[in-house]
């Protein structure tokens, strides 16, 4: 009987994640059509309204650790460790900026999805060819100098064991060519309320804490591997600073070419993550 109630329960609260997210999603194209030059509103409901509603649904305790306050209007890459499609929900409530993030360019031609991520300016990438995909990022580039922060999952996939996994170079191309600073981000504890391949929601007490900034002014290419370790040393005592495994601080790095955007080192599992909304209706 106690199964039966869970199952029940399980289906409803995903029922109200779907009716949710469409909802702010459809309120977000709306007010595109009619005030084309702000994304930052329907942003700001996702920050506010959307991601602390899913948390209500799912039960779960949120707690933000003290840590760095981003200044409003700066741009920065937010580099987060990756345990589950609830992570994005989770950085949605505890980080205080507009978030996006970069995605695959012809993600714009879905119906509803790609409005939804037209309207909130996501930040799309052609890797049809080498020549395309360069300029495109040179354009994202210039578009996030202008104060647009986003949020990044540098592992490339969800860790299995909670631990830090090897680090993908993507992210650390593009805050080096855009001169934005890296924020590691850690969390803890969104693994056991949405496991792997499953679709079971589980109540849990969520950690979340957002470390210094690391500057990537004036370096270069060749500063990339120093400048990611140095982002992967701070997120493994980010981690274990609220209860996490941290990781193994000598892992080499990730060069599987299994990316969902390759060559820059975004999660694969987040074609899932390109639009928040999105994410919290899928498997």
């Amino acid at each position: 009987m106690r199964t039966i109630g869970l199952l029940i329960l399980n289906a409803l609260q995903w029922t109200l994640f779907a009716l949710w997210s469409f909802f702010w999603m459809s309120a977000a194209i709306l007010y595109g059509l009619f005030v084309r030059n702000d994304p930052h509103t329907p942003l700001s409901w996702a920050r506010r309204y959307w991601g602390a509603g899913l948390v209500h649904f799912a039960r779960a305790t949120l707690v933000k650790h003290p840590g760095f306050e981003p200044e409003p209007g700066k741009p920065y890459f937010f580099a987060m460790n990756h345990q589950s499609l609830f992570d994005i929900v989770a950085a949605f409530v505890c980080i205080p900026v507009n978030l996006r993030f970069v995605a695959k360019k012809s993600l714009r031609l879905i119906p509803f999805l790609g409005w939804y991520m037209l309207v909130t300016r996501m930040v799309f990438i052609d890797r049809k060819n080498r020549e395309d995909a360069k300029r495109s990022l040179e354009e994202a580039c210039e578009k996030i100098k202008t104060g647009i922060s986003i949020l990044t999952f540098p592992e490339g996939t969800r860790s299995a064991d909670g631990r830090i996994l090897p680090l993908k170079k993507g992210l650390f191309i593009m805050a080096i060519q855009a001169g934005v600073p890296i924020v590691p981000v850690a969390i803890e504890g969104a693994q056991n309320l949405l496991q792997r391949d499953t679709l079971r929601i589980q109540p849990c007490r969520i950690d979340l804490v957002i470390g210094k900034p690391i500057p990537t002014a004036g370096l270069t290419m060749d500063d990339r591997d120093l400048l990611m370790q140095r982002v992967r040393d701070a997120l493994i005592e980010l981690h274990m600073s609220i209860g996490g495994k941290g990781g193994d601080r000598h892992a080499p790095e990730d060069r599987s070419a299994s990316e969902s955007l390759p060559g820059l080192g975004f999660s694969r599992d987040a074609d899932e993550a390109a639009v928040p909304a999105a994410s919290a209706i899928e498997p």
